[in-house]
């Protein structure tokens, strides 16, 4: 009889458990992370522990320095100053002509780098032999180190024994003070950059159009449409979305520019060339000034954190 009654009980108990909801059982598991989360966590936990220790002490003692009242003649951080060190540099002239002398150096290259790249992509998009060997030709600008352009450019833009100049002379044209003319020195530099960066463009947009679908101009050919019309129609419509993540990334990059400036003009002449980044440096190493410096630093990381967030903006749209 006991048996039977144990019995009984246990296909009850069963019985419920089937109809009682999966969930509710344990529910409690819901409230934590799953096993699979766990052991993602577990994989990635070295990989996180880097990243913090390489980037996130350094930029934990660069919130202190921005903070704190710490120069090189000081070398102290105690005591803090606040936000004083951010006050100082916004109420610097010299750092809105720097920041003035960013934006517009940053627009430039980017509008010349894009230009330029799509006219060659295009040209590329339509060669059929040889097209490995020009996509290698175009990497090997990319593929040098900012210092080791500004050396190069620096030797061929020399006054008096640079390249560009002893042609120019040759043509009966005379030579030009390339990096020391305030009015040059800014065109100069920015070419420069222009030569470097403008293969990055080319492969991305080269990319780009290699994967776009052929039927749309098959169909505007029979419709009797014009090359310039199957451009404008079709062509910059449909590279539209890496047209933007490009412009983007070339934008974030060209914020950060300091090498170029540092080996080609230090800023200079008088501070037509006196980019933001650049800025940052002189008002820490050469002004004394760590902590503006390290103000100064942090204004030029919002403004690319904010273009990274615009990218990010850009390519989850786009997916």
């Amino acid at each position: 009889m006991i048996d039977a009654v144990g019995a009984t009980r246990n296909v009850t108990r069963r019985a419920e458990s089937v109809r009682r909801p999966q969930g509710s059982r344990r529910w409690w598991r819901a409230l934590g992370p799953s096993r699979a989360r766990l052991t993602g966590w577990k994989f990635a936990a070295p990989g996180v522990l880097l990243i913090v220790l390489v980037m996130g002490f350094p930029l934990a003692y660069a919130i202190a320095l921005a903070l704190s009242s710490m120069t090189l003649l000081h070398p102290h951080l105690a005591p803090f100053a606040g936000l004083d060190n951010f006050a100082a540099a916004v109420a610097d002239p010299f750092f809105w002509n720097s920041l003035r002398i960013t934006v517009a150096y940053s627009l430039f290259t980017v509008a010349a780098e894009y230009v330029l790249g799509l006219v060659v992509a295009l040209g590329l998009n339509k060669v059929v032999r040889l097209k490995p060997v020009y996509f290698a030709i175009l990497t090997v600008p990319m593929a040098m180190s900012p210092v080791s352009v500004g050396l190069v450019w620096h030797m061929l833009l020399q006054p008096n024994l640079g390249i560009i100049n002893h042609v120019l002379s040759n043509l009966g044209l005379g030579g030009v003070n390339w990096l020391g003319s305030t009015r040059l020195a800014f065109w100069a530099v920015a070419g420069v950059d222009v030569w470097q960066q403008v293969s990055f463009v080319i492969l991305i947009l080269a990319a780009g159009l290699a994967s776009l679908p052929k039927e749309p101009y098959e169909a505007a050919a029979i419709d009797g449409a014009t090359s310039w019309q199957q451009f404008r129609y079709l062509t910059l419509p449909m590279l539209r979305p890496v047209s933007a993540i490009t412009i983007i990334i070339q934008l974030i990059n060209e914020f950060r520019t300091y090498d170029l400036v540092y080996v080609l003009t230090r800023g200079g002449p008088g501070v037509s060339t006196d980019i933001l980044s650049y800025f940052a440096y002189r008002r820490a190493f050469l002004g004394l000034a760590l902590n503006e410096g390290a103000a100064i630093s942090f204004v030029l990381l919002l403004i690319v954190l904010g273009l990274t967030a615009a990218f990010f903006a850009v390519t989850t749209r786009r997916s």
